[in-house]
């Protein structure tokens, strides 16, 4: 059984490692939003920001329990990383920037994920 656990938990760490280390940017992101000047611009942006960390926790736990619905899991959270990426690509400030990147390396991760399954 432990065998079992670690080759699930060894197919998935790549995905799990990006998933939350774009949570805690899109965290950190959402943080220097709200101290922006223009924090009423950024509305759908935060919006964006909430629920990409929302998905990249969730698809997080899916993998981590090797649950059936990963390969679904993944592809919204490709699909919500994107539009994250999207709408912060429209903000020149570094912290926009960097999260968009982080974003799309989780989006191309969790897309080659859900393509294995």
């Amino acid at each position: 059984m432990g065998n079992e656990m670690n080759t699930h938990m060894d197919r998935y760490q790549e995905c799990i490692d990006i998933c939350n280390k774009c949570m805690a940017e899109c965290q950190f992101c959402l943080d220097a939003c709200l101290h922006e000047p223009d924090v009423d611009a950024r509305v759908d942006c935060m919006g964006l920001l909430l629920d990409c960390m929302d998905i990249c926790n969730l698809a997080a736990k899916y993998m981590a329990g090797n649950s059936r619905y990963v390969k679904q899991i993944c592809e919204l959270c490709a699909e919500i990383c994107d539009a994250c990426a999207d709408e912060c690509e429209k903000f020149e400030d570094n912290h926009c920037q960097t999260c968009a990147e982080i974003c799309r390396q989780c989006a191309a991760t969790c897309r080659e994920m859900a393509s294995k399954m």
